[in-house]
This record gives structure tokens, sequence and C-alpha cells, in this order.
């Protein structure tokens, strides 16, 4: 039997009965994690040696990494979130530096402002700069270099300048004096495995931790994390932080390895503890798996009765259990709207 695992946010499991998979999302300080892995210059080094074009790069002086706290808060639905933004300030070696700004993207979908959200936070942190460095009117901003790292399940389609979102056409009058904005997409689930595995880094562990597995793989992958460490000693804290990151994804699985203090005892723990564990969560992902086909189903009836469906009906469907979506299922066959789908009738 043919069985894939996703390390921290996906368990899938192919055919068994019907084609049915699903995906698992784990409630944890996942967010917190990655801003402490890429709070460390190594993780930081790597990331931009081996994942930002080298053009862009070229004579940055790595030996000099510096960290910048943010000191800016967006308004609205955005200030939630920079807590997981980490920037970086990379030296040249011609002594001019460049801002590195990342956003870590703990979401299924691609986000269709993204681009407007990177020229608001670029600005934000130019001020910043101006303001702490004092610069004079004649002196040049820094150039700013803006990725976003993202582990969605789903690829990610956004546009990734401001002008693509621009509602005019680039031979236009007013084109030219529209805003650009731009920044680099990292969509760790874009990268072919085969691409992945020939790298020797960290960071391409860590993105191969976010791709599906088999059980085996999980296995072998989790090995070769350790051997890292044993190879390159000196860095305890980013081996504590890649146990935690692994013994949380297990454990929101119903497999717990609280007592493995290192990668080795992760790795054993998991050998031994395996089978009864995979076989409940297969059962758990064919039920799952059902659910979502049933889903799908009751979305696509209810948009040929009622037309499109508001996003607040989606993730209602999305959400619910299998037996919940049977009984909708049944009602919207002959509803006379769509409330009436939602809710039962009342006895008179």
């Amino acid at each position: 039997m043919d069985r894939c695992f996703h390390t921290r946010f996906a368990l899938r499991c192919p055919p068994l009965s019907g084609s049915h998979s699903f995906r698992h999302a784990i409630v944890s300080d996942s967010d917190s994690l990655y801003h402490r892995l890429f709070s460390h210059p190594l993780m930081v080094e790597g990331l931009v040696r081996e994942f930002v074009p080298h053009e862009l790069v070229a004579a940055v002086d790595f030996s000099g990494l510096q960290r910048v706290n943010p000191k800016f808060h967006p308004n609205r639905r955005w200030a939630r979130r920079r807590e997981g933004d980490v920037i970086w300030r990379l030296p040249t070696h011609e002594g001019s530096d460049i801002y590195l700004y990342l956003l870590i993207e703990f979401q299924s979908e691609s986000d269709h402002w993204m681009a407007v959200r990177t020229q608001v936070y670029q600005g934000l942190l130019w001020q910043q700069v101006i303001d702490e460095q004092k610069l004079q009117v004649d002196a040049l901003l820094p150039p700013l270099l803006l990725l976003v790292l993202y582990n969605g399940e789903r690829r990610w389609k956004a546009a990734t300048t401001t002008r693509e979102l621009v509602a005019i056409s680039p031979d236009s009058a007013p084109w030219p004096w529209q805003p650009l904005a731009r920044y680099h997409l990292l969509d760790i689930g874009a990268f072919p495995k085969n691409e992945l595995a020939r790298r020797s880094s960290l960071v391409a562990l860590l993105f191969r931790l976010e791709q599906r597995h088999s059980p085996e793989g999980a296995r072998e992958l989790v090995g070769e994390i350790s051997r890292w460490f044993r190879q390159h000693g000196g860095h305890e804290r980013l081996r504590g932080l890649f146990t935690e990151l692994i013994r949380e994804a297990f454990a929101g699985r119903g497999m717990s390895l609280s007592e493995a203090d290192n990668l080795l005892e992760v790795k054993n723990m998991f050998s031994i503890d395996y089978d009864g564990w995979e076989e409940r969560w297969v059962a758990k992902g064919v039920a799952k798996g059902k659910a979502e086909g049933k889903a799908e189903a009751l979305v696509a009836l209810l948009t040929g009765r009622f037309g499109r469906l508001a996003p607040s009906w989606r993730k209602r469907i999305r959400v619910a259990k299998l037996a919940t979506l049977e009984r909708w299922f049944k009602r919207a066959i002959d509803a006379p709207d769509l409330p009436s789908v939602f809710t039962a009738k009342r006895p008179r």
C-alpha cells in the first residue's frame, strides 16, 4: 500500500478506496519556529546563497550580516502578522548595504494583494533607514530585496509586481507614473524534489521537510538532517529548532515524540512507533478525503442552483463534517434558497 507523508502540514493518502486526500493543519507556533530559524545568520546565508538569483547578491559579504529590528507597524489586518517578518542588513564588498526583507507566509493560498503589501513594507523600511541614519538630502537609499517565503499546498498565483495589478494599459499615458514594487517569490512546494536533494544546505533540508514524502522517505530525511548536524558542529540552537519542528509535526498526527531530546532519538522513536500511528491516520485520511469530495460536490451543486458562493459559505462547507455535508446535500437538491440548505426546517 503506497502512502505519502507530509511532515508538517499535510498527510496525503493516495487511492485506497477512491481518490481521496486530506490536509491536516496544525494549530501551533510554527510561525514562531520559522521566525527563530531565519533569525539565525547561517539560515539567512543559506537562503540567499542557494535560493536568490546570484546576480542580485553576488557582492554580499556574509561575514557582516546584521539583524534589523523593524520599528514600524502597518495598520489594519496586516499589522497583526508583522511579528513573523525578518529583516537583515547584508553588507557588500563594495561598502554599501542591501536590506533583505523576508515575509513568511503560512496560509493555504496565495495573497492576491501581496505586491501592494510589499510596496507598503518597502516604503516603511526606507523611512526607518532615513530616520535612523539621519540621511541628508543628497544621500541615496540602500537597495531592498523583498523575499516572500510561502509554504501553502496550492501553488502561488498572485502577481509579483504592482504594475500587474493596475487597471490601465502599458501603452497608456499614465503608465510610466504607476508605482512599481516587486518581490522575489520562494514557493517551497514548487521546487522539484530532485533539485532540492542535490543541495547540501540546511535551508534545502528545511524545504524538503515541507514537501510530501513516503513514510520511509520521511525517516530517511530525518536521518539526513541528523547527519548534517553531526558533520557541522557548533549549531546547538538550530539543532534544537529542527528537533522541535519535527517533533511538533508528528505530535499533530497523534504520534508523541515529546521524550525525544535530539534528532537521533526522534528518528529512532519514529521508526518504533510508526506502524500503529500510520494505520490510525490512514483511516482518518480516508474519512476526511470523503468529506472533501462531498464538499466539492456540494459547492458545485449550490453554484449551479444559486450562482457563485460567497467565501463565507465556501468556508462553512469546507470545514463541515461528512455527516453534515450529506445532510446539506440532500436539502440542496430542492431548497428554495441558499440559507435553507444550512438551516433545518422547524416543525410546526
